[in-house]
């Protein structure tokens, strides 16, 4: 009884930290190994932890534990804190933890390809989404002047040198090494981004 009374009066702060801690295991988890992983999260993993933790919640307060309350409160508020920072900068933390994972693998593969002789850069695909007639090509690029610095830098959309197409988004992975985002449906050298490239 008196065990039961003195941890009502304290605050359990472990659990909403643990639960914190968890949902960064698992959203980081997902999002290494899939594209696709965040939205297994949001659409299965999430909405089942929170009606779970609602349910606690609700019986807690029929219970009238307070401390508890409070306590699975703070949790979901925590996880759904946590979660929402994660997948608001998901492209990337991805990239990122990819490239910290795998860039030695990365860089053997593109640097094993011979010279191109279109004056292009050394490339490969770094990852491939979407959905029916919706396909979003990411290309990692090796650039030894680093001249997608600048581009990089700025997050700025146009056409550089040693891509074929328009491109969207330049990110830096590290010196010499960036991530080209291609417009929906394009591919490096075939279909509009094949002809606009013989246009130039």
């Amino acid at each position: 009884m008196t065990e039961t009374a003195s941890t009502e009066r304290h605050l359990n702060w472990w659990l909403p930290l643990s639960i914190a801690a968890g949902a960064d295991i698992v959203l980081l988890s997902l999002m290494v190994y899939s594209p696709y992983g965040s939205l297994l999260y949001i659409l299965l993993i999430a909405p089942i932890f929170c009606l779970v933790w609602l349910v606690l919640l609700v019986i807690a307060a029929i219970r009238k534990r307070r401390r508890q309350c409070l306590s699975l409160l703070l949790a979901l508020v925590a996880f759904l804190v946590v979660s929402w920072a994660l997948l608001r900068n998901q492209d990337v933390l991805r990239a990122s933890l990819r490239w910290m994972l795998w860039s030695r693998r990365f860089k053997a593969e593109v640097l094993a390809q011979p010279a191109p002789a279109s004056g292009e850069l050394k490339h490969m695909e770094w990852e491939a989404s979407g959905f029916a007639g919706a396909d979003n090509t990411v290309y990692l690029v090796f650039d030894p002047t680093d001249s997608l610095a600048a581009a990089a830098r700025g997050h700025s959309a146009g056409k550089f040198s040693g891509i074929p197409c328009k491109v969207p988004l330049v990110r830096r992975l590290e010196s010499h090494w960036y991530s080209v985002w291609f417009y929906t449906n394009e591919v490096w050298g075939l279909g509009p981004c094949a002809s606009s490239s013989q246009s130039d």
